[in-house]
């Protein structure tokens, strides 16, 4: 599929004002993890707003395709995004981490639009498979994407259900994966590095695709490319940028997990006008 100027701009305007979202959704709760929810802002923007096939109108709709988010910390970034596409009110994303709220800090299953909860790392690929699996099992032609962190997969599960995705031909299955170099403790590279990481998923027999997470056309085209391959399941690699489009957030491993400040988010917010 072919995306005109006009649309690559809407989508790079979108991802702006996610991001906004997410800083002040995280500073009106005092809680919660910007980095890898702006890190992947790009990612999800364009695949809501211009591939996934789905129906706010009707969250449960048996043709939608499936997505789940792995690193479910990062809800924050997902629950901006279905309030823009509508599935809940804008206003309520001010209600994060409140109790009695739909917009808890990891998803769960009272969120419109939500399928699964998150929130255990490791985990995503293998409830991506069972999606995959279902939809094989049920003759439904619709996909599932999954959003996994680079940190959770130094986790064995991830590598289990990769063999298993392959095994079972899940070519219906994209994976996602949000390359930014960070996890709570430090850097992914310090920590357990994972490169080759491009390697590794060839060699489990995965197609791969490796992109800049923060340049839309390259997101989408990766998305039409995962949609062509027969027989094997589709990963995209993207490298991005944790804490991307706010300076002082930027590759600050501080901010994995603590909301801005106030003067923070008015700082932040400035920058992303």
């Amino acid at each position: 599929m072919q995306y005109t100027d006009t649309q690559i701009k809407e989508l790079e305007q979108k991802a702006k004002q996610i991001r906004r979202l997410i800083i002040q959704m995280l500073a009106k709760a005092a809680s919660g993890h910007p980095g890898g929810s702006l890190s992947a802002a790009d990612l999800i923007t364009a695949l809501y707003f211009a591939v996934l096939k789905h129906n706010p109108k009707n969250p449960n709709w048996p043709q939608r395709d499936r997505f789940h988010l792995s690193k479910g910390h990062c809800c924050p970034l997902w629950y901006a995004v279905l309030a823009e596409s509508g599935y809940f009110s804008v206003d309520k994303l001010l209600t994060l981490r409140q109790f009695g709220s739909i917009l808890q800090g990891h998803p769960d299953r009272r969120t419109p639009g939500v399928d699964v909860a998150s929130g255990s790392l490791g985990q995503g690929l293998s409830v991506a498979l069972g999606m995959s699996l279902a939809a094989k099992l049920d003759k439904k032609d619709y996909r599932v994407y999954v959003l996994m962190g680079d940190g959770e997969t130094q986790e064995g599960n991830v590598w289990e259900a990769a063999m298993a995705c392959t095994h079972y031909k899940c070519d219906n299955l994209c994976a996602v994966l949000d390359r930014n170099g960070f996890q709570i403790d430090g850097k992914t590279k310090d920590i357990m590095n994972l490169e080759p990481v491009i390697a590794k998923w060839q060699a489990f027999g995965w197609h791969t695709i490796e992109i800049d997470g923060h340049n839309i056309p390259q997101i989408l085209s990766a998305y039409e490319e995962a949609k062509t391959i027969k027989g094997k399941p589709s990963i995209v690699i993207a490298r991005t940028i944790k804490g991307k489009g706010v300076s002082f957030m930027e590759n600050v491993v501080d901010f994995h997990g603590r909301a801005p400040t106030k003067e923070e988010a008015e700082k932040a917010l400035k920058e992303l006008e």
